[in-house]
């Protein structure tokens, strides 16, 4: 318990201490006009109060990622504490940050234009691919998941599909109203739910005090995992939401649109990865007891959900609980449509006031995410993942061409862009719906990979400096 009490304290103490550095390294302008103000549309650009922002922003990169991440990352061990602290602190909530202050800087630019911007051309082209394709990823997870929890609540008449339709009906509805019509009102109230429902565990934690791992020496970080995954890249992967997700810096510039000054950057995204780290380090440590009581043999992470709550939290904790479980997701799938009608609306260059105009991006999305919905839910969970942190990385590097340009200290991303480069390529490499190649080989290909990234930014640092010089 010692260990887990120290981690907690350690992201909070985060946000307030390596989170004010952050924000003096970018700068914030109290006085500059804000994307909110200056574009109002009524329907994207929309001012809006800074703690439905926060609610918002943190519903919508939380889903299902710092509850079930957190599970299948402490079958790792008390590893799993040291990266969600350590990477929601350095890494995640920095990539969070630096995203969306970037988009309210750029108009509310979506990632892809501000990848374009800092990463050239052919960045940009192919990170619209991506992030359109990660969106309609996250949008078809985010239907099959719920769609089985509540199939399996309700009677047999009410099965999958019927449920994927109405999920699908309510993505329609969210992805084309004003953002303050359905997201604006009703998230809130899902983050309170979700935010009870970690307290909940927590204030049970420390009450039933369960044996938790405990780091007390390098030899006591060492792999649980039942299925003898390696920790590296393994658990990097598995805790993503938990630490750090290119699926935030997706979302982030959709709250930079309603943001009224840039003073609050660092609750609004900043702090939103602190409390999502939060949730992950009690979900991590809950599931850490299950495990040491019950083993290391269930994997379904709805199933240790639905026993610990109903064990800590009797039938109405357990009841919130799984309306957290059903909710998170389906309040991030209906963003992540929204956020690949707006990138698609970047692209080519429509207006998003018309409401034809938002069914004319919107349409092809719904009809391709049906499509890959009929592809097994874990294979498109792995997929879903390897993708999102992938996406991470190139934000990361773009966050740090922009320091570089600025003069500012682009260490605190380039190393965290650095690890993440090593993770992604290595985990690639490793992982059975990969190349499944050998643990050598993955880390030579992972390293020397992460080497040239390095070698390439130095090399492009000194031409600018070189350039600079030759201005002067």
């Amino acid at each position: 318990m010692i260990t887990f009490l120290v981690a907690l304290a350690l992201l909070v103490a985060g946000y307030f201490v390596y989170g004010k550095f952050v924000e003096r390294v970018f700068k914030p302008d109290f006085q500059r006009i804000t994307p909110a103000t200056e574009l109002n549309d009524g329907v994207d650009y929309i001012p809006m109060p800074t703690w439905k922002i926060l609610m918002i922003q943190f519903l919508n990169i939380a889903g299902l990622g710092p509850i079930f991440g957190a599970i299948m990352g402490a079958k790792f061990g008390p590893a799993s504490y040291i990266w969600i602290v350590f990477g929601s602190i350095f890494a995640g909530a920095v990539h969070d940050y630096f995203s969306g202050m970037l988009s309210i800087r750029n108009q509310g630019a979506s990632l892809p234009e501000l990848i374009g911007k800092y990463l050239g051309n052919g960045a940009k082209q192919t990170m619209r691919v991506f992030t359109i394709l990660l969106m309609v990823l996250v949008g078809a997870v985010f239907v099959s998941g719920p769609a089985g929890l509540l199939a399996k609540l309700t009677p047999e008449s009410l099965d999958m599909t019927f449920w994927a339709v109405v999920v699908f009906v309510y993505y329609i509805l969210a992805t084309l109203l004003p953002v303050d019509k359905i997201i604006g009102k009703v998230y809130p109230i899902f983050a309170i739910a979700i935010l009870f429902m970690a307290v909940g565990i927590l204030v049970m934690l420390i009450y039933n005090n369960p044996v938790l791992p405990e780091i007390t020496s390098l030899s006591s970080l060492k792999n649980t995992s039942p299925e003898g995954n390696p920790i590296f890249p393994m658990m990097f992967v598995s805790i993503a939401c938990g630490a750090i997700s290119g699926f935030h810096a997706t979302q982030s510039p959709m709250m930079a649109r309603c943001m009224k000054n840039e003073k609050h950057g660092r609750p609004v995204f900043y702090g939103a990865m602190i409390i999502e780290g939060i949730v992950a380090l009690i979900w991590a440590a809950a599931a850490s007891a299950f495990f040491y009581e019950n083993g290391m043999e269930e994997n379904n992470a709805a199933v240790i959900v639905d026993t610990i709550t109903k064990e800590w939290l009797g039938i109405a904790g357990a009841f919130l609980a799984l309306l957290g479980v059903i909710f998170a997701p389906i309040t991030s799938g209906d963003t992540a449509f929204r956020s690949a009608r707006l990138i698609v609306a970047d692209i080519l260059k429509i207006p998003q006031k018309k409401i034809y105009k938002r069914l004319l991006i919107s349409i092809p999305l719904f009809i391709a995410s049906f499509l890959i919905l009929q592809i097994n839910f874990d294979i498109l969970w792995r997929y879903f993942a390897w993708c999102n942190q992938t996406l991470a990385v190139f934000t990361l590097w773009t966050i740090t061409v922009y320091l570089t340009k600025e003069k500012s200290n682009y260490i605190i991303t380039l190393i965290p862009a650095l690890f993440m480069t090593m993770v992604c390529v290595t985990y690639i490499f490793i992982a059975p719906e990969g190349f499944s190649l050998s643990p050598t080989i993955s880390y030579t290909v992972g390293g020397v990979a992460t080497i040239i990234s390095l070698i390439l930014y130095i090399i492009w640092n000194k031409s600018i400096n070189f350039a600079h010089k030759g201005n002067l």
